[in-house]
């Protein structure tokens, strides 16, 4: 019989008429193996429980990994990010503003800012290039319709294209239609063409009479396919089948895959037909897309008349600079920073916001698996668009003073109110459409995005410096507009956005410093808006709509070569 120690010890002492030494070696043996695992039971209670060993086992395995991950990224740390990634340029602005808004005195003279002057070459004659192309009599006519797709100026590529394509075809052109659906979107112009059912939008853009007249002798150009050819459809162009031309189709493919077509169907319909040429051509069709781009497309007189105001305006504003101002193109909306996917000042808020502008603009396109963001990697490639602050520290640093008149050419400026405050304070003789126009002369506008920007063109074209900031079609044509008319200079600030992204994120620049690599930049952007590449073969880059020299040289010999050329006439 067993029966309890008195001290309480877990141990029992067993009664036994003859204790022998192995029975006492067995107690003492049973008494310290409890007396040790009663230690472990009072500082690990239940460690030793089987049904707890799996857990204990699960909890060493994911303390290993918690403890391995910061040990290898301290051991093997991910590289730094390259100079420029970030956007640090609010930073640098406040802490330079004081010296900025000390520095007033103007370096720049706007009458004298461009150095650079080109040098002609000896050129062949332009006899050849400038043979007039003799229309076909009316009884052989073939006609060519094409749908300009796109925004202004990708239409306005289409057209010219399609008057070169006539040109190669010795076909009749129907006055080009426009895409209803392109990224436009002008509410107000799809409403119109849908109830009224006419086809008048070449006309709400462009002088049609102009267009025409211009063109005569060169390619013919009708307004409407002749009664016969529309019975033939159903009085619809839609009916007309649609021919398939791949992106920058040569001339030969025109001949050889087209023109057998047409001269079988009598009419021919290509849709969608932006960049459905090359830009390497035979020289007197080439000159017709240059006759096309700079003589017979003009804008509207609705537009034109609404530009005249806004430049009477601007020079009024800038009588203390000769009249003469500063243009600037910015692509800060809304929609054009989503795309980008880069990333600003506006944190959380601002990421949150732009994926909701991503998922109603483009649908699932941003959310895909495969699809990477890298926003650090988009800045320092130069593919963010230009904050409005960063465009007004880079004129300042290049020594534009603050009483420099600006005309501000862009949409609706994301966060309008907060991203413009700084380039105001910066250049507070700003100016828009919205500041030089009436309410009432502003409204018939409203919602017309192409009409709106082609405004804007002739308020830039009409500047004596321009300002381009993010590239695309617009700044495009415009300096190449401006090289056709300014003898060869484009009169372009083009600044070099990925050596201006390091510069922008660098907190510990002084202002001299950053003055100075502004004016190194003013410098080269000046030496670079008189160059025309060398290209050995057919690239964007050799267009004549950014480059019209020397292809269009035969044609700019021909216009009355003033110093200040009438844009509206």
């Amino acid at each position: 019989m067993a029966s309890k120690p008195a001290n309480g010890s877990h141990c029992y002492r067993y009664c036994s008429p003859e204790p022998t030494a192995g029975n006492i070696r067995r107690k003492l043996h049973v008494h310290c193996k409890h007396r040790r695992r009663g230690m472990f039971y009072l500082i690990f209670p239940g460690i030793f429980h089987r049904r707890y060993l799996f857990l204990l086992t699960v909890l060493y395995i994911v303390g290993l990994i918690l403890c391995t991950g910061p040990l290898l990224t301290i051991l093997n740390p991910p590289p730094p990010l390259p100079p420029g990634s970030l956007y640090r340029s609010h930073e640098l602005f406040s802490k330079l503003w004081p010296e900025i808004q000390a520095d007033n005195a103007s370096a720049i003279e706007l009458d004298n800012l461009w150095r650079y002057k080109r040098k002609g070459k000896e050129q062949k004659p332009c006899s050849n290039a400038t043979a007039r192309l003799q229309p076909v009599s009316s009884e052989l006519q073939r006609y060519l319709i094409v749908d300009a797709n796109g925004g202004l100026n990708q239409q306005r590529a289409s057209i010219c294209n399609a008057v070169a394509v006539a040109g190669l075809l010795n076909a009749t052109l129907v006055i080009p239609r426009f895409d209803q659906h392109s990224i436009w979107k002008d509410p107000r112009q799809v409403l119109v063409y849908y109830i009224i059912s006419i086809n008048f939008e070449f006309a709400d853009i462009y002088d049609e009479d102009h267009f025409i007249s211009t063109l005569k002798g060169y390619v013919t150009v009708v307004r409407d396919l002749p009664k016969d050819l529309t019975d033939s459809y159903d009085f619809n162009i839609s009916d007309i089948p649609n021919f398939r031309v791949y992106a920058w189709a040569s001339a030969r493919f025109y001949l050889d895959e087209v023109y057998p077509v047409l001269q079988e169907n009598r009419v021919i319909r290509i849709s969608p037909f932006a960049n459905r040429l090359a830009t390497s051509i035979p020289p007197h069709i080439q000159y017709l897309r240059c006759l096309a781009n700079y003589k017979a497309l003009r804008f509207s007189s609705t537009i034109m008349n609404l530009a005249k105001v806004i430049v009477s305006r601007m020079i009024s504003k800038s009588l203390e600079a000769g009249g003469k101002y500063v243009a600037v193109h910015i692509r800060f909306e809304e929609d054009m920073v989503a795309f980008s996917c880069c990333e600003y000042d506006g944190g959380e808020a601002e990421k949150s916001e732009m994926d909701e502008i991503r998922e109603k603009g483009w649908g699932k396109k941003f959310s895909r698996k495969n699809r990477v963001f890298e926003p650090e990697v988009n800045r320092v490639n130069g593919r963010c668009p230009m904050t409005p602050l960063e465009v007004g520290m880079m004129l300042r640093g290049m020594g534009f003073s603050n009483d420099t008149p600006i005309y501000l050419a862009s949409g609706k400026i994301y966060n309008a109110e907060r991203n413009l405050e700084p380039l105001r304070k910066m250049f507070p003789l700003l100016q828009t459409k919205e500041s030089l126009l009436t309410a009432d002369e502003l409204d018939e506008f409203q919602g017309f995005s192409s009409r709106l920007a082609a405004s804007d063109y002739m308020v830039c074209l009409s500047s004596e410096v321009f300002v381009t900031t993010h590239g695309g079609n617009f700044p495009n044509f415009l300096m190449g507009h401006r090289r056709f008319l300014y003898n060869g200079h484009a009169k372009t600030i083009i600044p070099d956005k990925t050596k201006l992204v390091v510069i922008l994120q660098n907190t510990s620049i002084s202002w001299d410093s950053f003055k100075d690599h502004m004016e190194l930049m003013l410098a080269e952007s000046d030496r670079k808006s008189i160059m025309v590449p060398r290209v050995k073969k057919s690239t964007r880059k050799g267009s004549i709509y950014l480059n019209p020299l020397p292809e269009c040289r035969c044609l700019w010999e021909s216009r009355n070569s003033s110093t200040t050329p009438d844009l509206y006439s």
